[in-house]
Order: C-alpha cells, then sequence, then structure tokens
C-alpha cells in the first residue's frame, strides 16, 4: 500500500467522503464495505460526481487512472489519517469512556476552542471510520485536538490509540455499557483502560476524576496524573451547589471561578463540567473564559435536554442509555423538584446475557419512587413490565402520549439509541 502516495493526492485535496450521496467535486472516495453495502459498486458514480480519487479495494469492472486500488479500503482510511496525524506536534486528548463522553467532549471543546483553534469529533463520529474521518478534518491551523472514542470490544481503544497517537486522556468512568462486547464490568475496565495504557506507554498525561478509586487504580504507573472531582485531594475541586433544574457547581480549589451555572441537566454531569475546568486550567486558559463557555454550552441532539412544551417540562435524553446511565437519570429525576412526574423509558442494548437482569433492577429501582406514570418501550420490558403501562415501539408509545393530552407534567424520556425515544414527543 503506498500510503505516501495517497497522502499526496490528499494534501491537494484534503477532503475525504465515504458516501457518494454527500460527495462534493473535489473529495477523495474511499470504498468502505460493511455487512449490508459496498461501496466498490459506487466508484464509477463517485468519479462521474466529481471525486478526484476512488480508493477501491476491489476491481470495479473499468479502468481509469483516478483510481486507487489497496487490499483494504478501511486499513488505507486509518493509514492514511495515521500519516495526517504525524505531521501534527500539537496535544490531541482522546476522551473515551461508559458514560458521558460526548457532553465532556464538547465542553472541553467549548473551553479551549475560546483561546485556540481547536478540531474535535463531530457528532458521533467516534468508532473506527469516524476517528480517522475526524483526524482528516484537521487542518494546518490546528493547534488542539479533541477526539472521542467509542468502544464495545477489546482493543478497539488500542487500534484507536495507534493512528491517532493521544498526548492526553480522560476516561470519563466505566459502567455498565456494552457488557456483551466487553464481557462485563472488569472487561469494560480493561477496555477503556487501553488508552491510559498507551499514554503511560508514551509519557502523556492522564486526567482522571478523582472520586472514582478504579481511576485512580487505572491510571498507576503514568508519568504525570491531573486529577479533578469532589475530593479535597484532587487538583481541580467542585462540588454541587444546585442541581434542582440546571446544575450549578461551585468551584472550591484549582481555578479562581466561584460558581458556573451551566444549562445542564442532573447532578450527574458534575465530572464533565470539571473535567472542562481541569483541562481549561491545564492548557492556560483564562478562567473567565472558562466560565463564560461553560455557562454558554447548550446540549443538544437529545443528551440531557431540557424542553418547555406547553405546560410540561421535558427531560429528553434519548441518545443512548446503559444500567449506569439510567440509574443516574432515574435518582435525579425523582429527586428534582416538581410533581406529576413521568417516566418513559426504552429498553437498554448490547447487554449481552446479562440483560433480562439489569432490566429487571430497573423495574426495582423504578419501584422506590412514586410516580404517574410509567411507560415501558421495547421487547426487553415485554415479560417484567408488570403495571407499568408496555409498548413495543416508540411509535406506538407516541400515539399513547398524544391521547392523554398530558399538561403541567415532568417527563423524563430516556433510551438507547435505536428504541428512537425522542419520536414520543414527535
Amino acid at each position: 500500500m503506498n500510503i505516501d502516495k495517497l497522502y499526496s493526492i490528499y494534501c491537494q485535496h484534503p477532503s475525504v467522503q465515504t458516501d457518494t450521496r454527500k460527495l462534493k467535486e473535489g473529495d477523495i472516495f474511499f470504498a468502505l464495505k460493511g455487512d449490508n453495502f459496498n461501496g466498490n459498486v459506487f466508484a464509477k458514480k463517485a468519479l462521474e460526481a466529481g471525486a478526484v480519487c476512488c480508493v477501491v479495494d476491489e476491481d470495479p469492472g473499468f479502468v481509469d487512472s483516478r483510481l486507487f486500488l489497496v487490499e483494504d479500503v478501511l486499513i488505507a482510511l486509518q493509514m492514511l489519517a495515521k500519516k495526517h496525524r504525524e505531521q501534527f506536534n500539537i496535544p490531541f486528548i482522546a476522551i473515551t469512556g461508559s458514560n458521558g463522553k460526548t457532553t465532556t467532549k464538547e465542553l472541553i471543546h467549548a473551553v479551549l476552542s475560546t483561546t485556540f483553534k481547536t478540531y474535535t469529533t463531530e457528532g458521533n463520529l467516534n468508532n473506527h471510520i469516524g476517528i480517522p474521518l475526524t483526524i482528516l478534518k484537521i487542518q494546518k491551523d490546528a493547534e488542539i485536538a479533541v477526539i472521542e472514542m467509542g468502544a464495545n470490544h477489546q482493543k478497539e481503544i488500542e487500534g484507536y490509540c495507534a493512528y491517532a497517537q493521544p498526548t492526553h486522556g480522560l476516561i470519563t468512568n466505566c459502567g455498565k455499557a456494552h457488557l456483551e462486547g466487553f464481557g462485563g464490568e472488569e472487561g469494560v475496565k480493561k477496555g477503556k483502560g487501553e488508552l491510559f495504557d498507551y499514554l503511560k506507554t508514551t509519557l502523556g498525561t492522564i486526567f482522571i476524576f478523582n472520586d472514582y478509586a478504579y481511576l485512580q487504580y487505572m491510571s498507576m504507573g503514568a508519568q504525570t496524573i491531573i486529577s479533578y472531582g469532589n475530593n479535597t485531594d484532587a487538583d481541580v475541586v467542585g462540588r454541587i451547589k444546585s442541581d434542582q433544574q440546571f446544575l450549578e457547581v461551585d468551584i472550591i480549589k484549582g481555578v479562581s471561578i466561584d460558581t458556573i451555572k451551566s444549562q445542564l441537566v442532573g447532578g450527574y454531569n458534575l465530572p464533565n463540567v470539571l473535567a472542562a475546568v481541569c483541562i481549561g486550567k491545564t492548557f492556560g486558559v483564562a478562567v473567565e473564559k472558562i466560565q463564560i463557555a461553560l455557562e454558554t454550552y447548550t446540549p443538544s441532539n437529545s443528551r440531557s435536554q431540557l424542553l418547555i412544551k406547553g405546560s410540561n417540562t421535558i427531560i429528553l435524553d434519548a441518545y443512548n442509555a446503559n444500567p449506569s446511565s439510567m440509574k443516574l437519570a432515574i435518582e435525579n429525576f425523582a429527586q428534582m423538584p416538581g410533581t406529576h412526574k413521568i417516566l418513559m423509558l426504552g429498553g437498554m442494548m448490547e447487554l449481552g446475557k446479562d440483560s433480562h437482569i439489569e432490566h429487571l433492577a430497573l423495574i426495582s429501582l423504578i419501584k422506590q419512587y412514586a410516580w404517574d406514570e410509567v411507560v415501558l418501550v421495547g421487547e426487553q420490558f415485554a415479560e417484567i413490565h408488570e403495571n407499568y403501562l408496555f409498548f413495543k415501539s416508540s411509535t406506538l408509545a407516541k400515539e399513547w402520549f398524544q391521547a392523554q393530552q398530558v399538561t403541567n407534567s415532568n417527563i423524563l424520556v430516556k433510551g438507547s439509541r435505536s428504541m428512537q425515544m425522542e419520536k414520543v414527543l414527535d
């Protein structure tokens, strides 16, 4: 594979596309393959649409000087990203974890971009395709890059590190997520810990939430560890001042900010806010810029969004769900002020053999609190919904919700991405 030749083409045309429907004239098209698609069959279409180069790993059945044949298109994409990464001598901050990594990434980006030209992962492009695409969007003016790394099995983070080559890293937490792929909670720690393993080997910097003893243990042996948390031993210490509606955080130590009044819902966002404060401080961002960035950041894309619809107050947190994040969201919602509380929960995915017991545990948690109504959605609840309302799909739940003409209520909507729980509000 002649990566140098491919990189010379990229340097002249630094725009990469994997979908012919989004392709623009001058793009390099990578003909990726998956279980249900084969990009090689769209090579001709890509060239006709103006692609300057088409990277393929199968004979497309025609000859064209713009075709670039490789053994594996995905590996070529990743190797090209590695080559591009090696051109930069700037901080690359990698973020992974079971919960909160996207919010943390967005907060860190908001803080750093006040002072530096900062590139970061767009949306949920945090996998084996999205990460190289993110790297290839980084331009020469970059001063810092923030890369989100999602994973659902062992050795995945290790593979990302090979071409993202992070200099700094953060694991938000290790919870009950992707248990099927990781093989249990200890497997989650091992898989996420591959980021720390890389940073120890390369003498990089590790950021940890000091309240979690397991993160302290996982980071042992690193050359540089910078901590944040509720624990007074941390380098940056913050406490929840209020989370009655939006989260307010008092900074106790490390940065001269009194209170950060965020637009985030839930005390479980405390570590995410503190991570951004800590990293802002580490890179010398002025305290007033840190505060303004965190107070003006507004969550989107169904992540802990507070919505007002008529007389109803809705917490929409339907981007993803696992046992850890469900527990935090429900407990936070239960202690929030207000009456007439309604839970609308979708099933949790990728739990493997633990799925049934984890959904039973969720039912037990729900029973601990008084609710006006509980709506459970998805086959995972089919046999265990007890006296609560049950629907097979979010579409059916939406029909029920619309028929109720609910008013003056507080509503939590949460579920795994594939459940599409945001549809209940359409």
